[in-house]
């Protein structure tokens, strides 16, 4: 298997003078401006004594900066720990001090919310939009920086001898340091960085290379530990399976503090040579129609809930009219129907688009039926951030409607059942994706593998005998019944949240009966109240258990008018609602 560090430093020589990462409408990057950036930052690193296997924190909105910093951390040796910016302040303290990070790259709103007295062991908070510093710990330890163990040939550069000015500087002069970061950067490299130069430090393929946090919480933190093996394995995966080049452009919208972002808006992608442009915050309509039109991505990589909307508001309304319904019985016009719907669709999206990757949740089936009929080159994948984080997919022409792909090459996937073709039981897995471990967490650790070393994902589900993987809910969502009936209550919300002015619905068991949550429609300008939605809503129950069988028909359904809180991967708070 090949580093991805080795693939990164190759594409960047190759691509050396073209764009790189640009913020859309905003601050731009060719690879050789991401390289001396890169550069500085790891003489930043040398002189105040950051040294291999020091973990660094970044924690901001999506942006070509927080892109550098990432890769300065990889190619200097340090781990990267990606906190989502949407975690609060207290959220962000706590998981800097659990990764016991010795650098975070933050904003100065975050950080105003930091208590820095909780941080003994962090040396510095940097400014993430400009790399300036929001705080210097003079104080800070610097125990585990002895001469001979500097990281002084870790930069760009490698050099095997280690010279006065390569060695760190007392913590009392780290201000300096950054004051003077330019002057320092001309000193070693009076003529800039040229090609030739890169020599990053690539370690071993099971070094530690991303500490990713999958919550914020207090708690006991599941910090998930991937290795380089890991995301070597999912990059050159995507390289092989979907190649990109010189000259494609990305949309990056999803956070990259999640390995979905991470690992495929940005590391295969910039691997690959790709032109990646960052959104940053979640933009309205408007921007993002706009940014597809100027961008042109070739690749989109989305959530279900983005299609999901895309469709019901822009495609479902003009099929549902009733001229539109009976052209659609004539096969000819039907054809011309749904032709025209494709063009609708890749020219909202830019027109350049060879591949829609879904991931993240299970698609609704009206939606994945249109998608289908109108012949959009679109897969719906699967995976956890324990595997860094892809486990099943498969391209457009050999996806199977209703599946999640195949095990994706170096990943063996199981089920736990008596027969995984037609018995549901947990998914499993095994292979070159798989994580390390719980970060300090060895209990979490030991729970989530199998003795004989399978992860165990939560996840239920088949495989069929082609080997397409179609998931069927999560172990912690199943409801057991007093008769010993196992219910899946994504597989009725998959069917409820298709029917009249249901937004969003949750299934669940409230003094052992079947309950459905729904968040409705809210139109603009629409007069209807809740005593309006009310026999729709029983209508909506009424059509949904005829579709169940006697165990699974629900009694009664809540109106929820405020919504759902989400999670910052856009799913239900499950837990909010039992």
């Amino acid at each position: 298997m090949k580093h991805y560090l080795t693939t990164l430093s190759e594409r960047m020589v190759s691509n050396w003078n073209e764009p790189a990462l640009s913020n859309f409408q905003g601050e731009s990057f060719i690879h050789a401006e991401v390289a001396s950036e890169m550069a500085k930052l790891h003489l930043l690193y040398e002189k105040i004594g950051v040294t291999r296997g020091n973990r660094i924190a970044l924690c901001g909105k999506n942006s070509a900066r927080w892109a550098i910093a990432f890769l300065a951390n990889q190619t200097y040796g340090a781990v990267s720990v990606p906190i989502l910016n949407e975690f609060t302040p207290e959220n962000v303290q706590n998981l800097t001090a659990h990764s016991e990070s010795a650098i975070i790259f933050t904003e100065a709103k975050i950080w105003s919310g930091i208590d820095s007295s909780k941080l003994p062991q962090l040396k510095a908070a940097i400014n993430i939009s400009d790399y300036s510093p929001l705080f210097i710990n003079e104080c800070a330890n610097t125990s585990g920086v002895e001469e001979g163990e500097s990281n002084a040939s870790a930069g760009i550069v490698g050099n095997g001898n280690i010279p006065e000015e390569h060695l760190p500087v007392k913590p009392e002069d780290y201000a300096l340091v950054f004051r003077d970061l330019e002057n320092i950067f001309a000193h070693r490299y009076p003529n800039g960085i040229r090609p030739d130069m890169l020599n990053f430090y690539v370690g071993g393929l099971d070094d530690l290379a991303v500490i990713n946090y999958s919550s914020g919480t207090t708690g006991s933190p599941k910090g998930i530990m991937l290795t380089s093996r890991n995301i070597s394995a999912n990059v050159e995966f995507a390289l092989k399976t979907v190649p990109c080049q010189k000259g494609d452009t990305v949309l990056s919208m999803l956070p990259m503090a999640h390995m979905y972002g991470l690992a495929f808006e940005f590391m295969y992608t910039f691997c690959g040579g790709a032109h990646i442009y960052f959104l940053g915050r979640t933009p309205s309509p408007s921007i993002l129609m706009r940014a597809f039109e100027e961008v042109k991505p070739y690749i989109l990589i989305t959530v279900p809930l983005v299609m999901e909307k895309i469709v019901k508001s822009r495609i479902m309304p003009v099929l549902n009219k009733t001229v539109v319904k009976v052209a659609k019985s004539i096969p000819l016009v039907d054809r011309v129907i749904y032709g025209q719907i494709h063009k609708k669709l890749l020219n909202a999206f830019g027109g350049n688009i060879r591949e829609i990757d879904i991931g993240g949740a299970a698609i609704s089936r009206p939606v994945e039926a249109i998608l289908r009929k109108a012949g959009i080159p679109y897969t719906v994948g699967y995976g956890m951030t324990e595997c860094a984080p892809l486990i099943g997919y498969s391209t457009p022409p050999r996806f199977v409607a209703g599946s999640c792909g195949r095990a994706v090459d170096g990943c063996q996937v199981r089920v736990d059942s008596t027969n995984g073709q037609k018995v549901v039981g947990e998914l499993q897995v095994k292979g070159d994706n798989v994580m390390m471990g719980y970060y300090k967490n060895p209990e979490s650790t030991n729970a989530a593998f199998t003795a004989d070393g399978w992860l165990r994902t939560g996840d239920l589900g088949i495989i069929d005998k082609d080997g397409n993987i179609f998931i069927k809910g999560r172990s912690k969502c199943m409801i057991l019944t007093s008769n010993g009936q196992n219910i899946y209550p994504e597989e009725i919300e998959d069917i409820l949240k298709d029917m009249p002015y249901v937004n969003e619905c949750l299934v669940i068991e409230r003094n052992k009966q079947l309950i459905a949550i729904v968040a409705p429609v809210v139109e603009a300008n629409s007069s209807m109240k809740s005593e309006d939605l009310l026999p729709i809503m029983e209508n909506n129950r009424l059509e949904l258990n005829k579709l169940m069988p006697a165990y699974s028909k629900i009694q009664h359904i809540e109106l929820l008018e405020k919504g759902f809180e989400h999670t910052p991967k856009h799913s239900i708070k499950r837990h909010l609602y039992k």
